[in-house]
């Protein structure tokens, strides 16, 4: 399993697409966890990990450097790095407790704001929908989840309740790391918020995720270890 899992995060991580990777090691990794993989070997990786942490930051490309240094402070480079966030938190904070309305946000209908349709459409969302749309939106999000997770426990196939928490597992992190990510409180990444996010590609993995677990609900009642 370590393999499979390491086979796609060196892929991805080449491209290179160091967010995606280690979302992609985060999903593995929790998917072991509750498949039974022994508490050793999570306790000797994780040490591995931060004993190795100051050599990998070495190998980082200097822009992955320069969003760091910019998720620590933005206001260092308003114009250049620290501008998507910067734009970011003015159209969130413009949007208020209602919003502007539809098609009404000043920061992405002037192009002030930079991909209002893909890393940063919820941004957007908050802008015309404010305060309000976005609990709503963020509510929706955690009913989709949930209704995945009770999908798992329903089913009688352990490979059928691991899928299932898996997608759910990936929907919450893509959807913190987004948010987080247009709020200043993360690094900028480029990670879409599921199903809200354009992209053709991210829509198809979504979808097939989600048919698979109807799926395992439509055979919750088949045994298969």
């Amino acid at each position: 399993p370590v393999v499979v899992l390491i086979a796609p995060i060196i892929l991805v991580a080449t491209q290179p697409d160091l967010g995606t990777a280690l979302l992609i090691a985060a999903g593995g990794l929790t998917v072991a966890w509750l498949a039974g993989v022994r508490v050793k070997f999570f306790a000797i990786s994780g040490l591995a990990f931060l004993a190795l942490l100051p050599i990998a930051i070495s190998f980082l490309k200097p822009y992955q450097k320069q969003r760091i240094l910019t998720f620590l402070n933005p206001e260092n480079d308003p114009t250049g790095a620290g501008y998507h966030v910067i734009q970011s938190k003015i159209a969130i904070g413009s949007g208020g407790f209602f919003g502007k309305g539809y098609m009404q946000g000043s920061q992405s209908n002037l192009s002030f704001l930079p991909e209002p349709h893909t890393d940063f459409i919820f941004t957007a969302f908050a802008e015309q929908f404010g305060f309000i749309g976005s609990i709503i939106l963020l509510i929706l999000f955690l009913l989709l989840i949930y209704r995945i997770d009770v999908i798992s426990k329903l089913s009688r196939s352990t490979f059928g309740r691991l899928l299932c928490f898996g997608v759910s597992f990936n929907f919450f992190v893509y959807i913190a790391i987004n948010i987080g990510m247009v709020t200043g409180l993360l690094p900028v990444v480029g990670v879409p918020i599921p199903i809200m996010s354009y992209g053709g590609s991210s829509m198809m993995a979504i979808m097939l995720g989600l048919g698979i677990v109807m799926s395992c609900k439509v055979y919750k009642d088949t045994p298969v270890n």
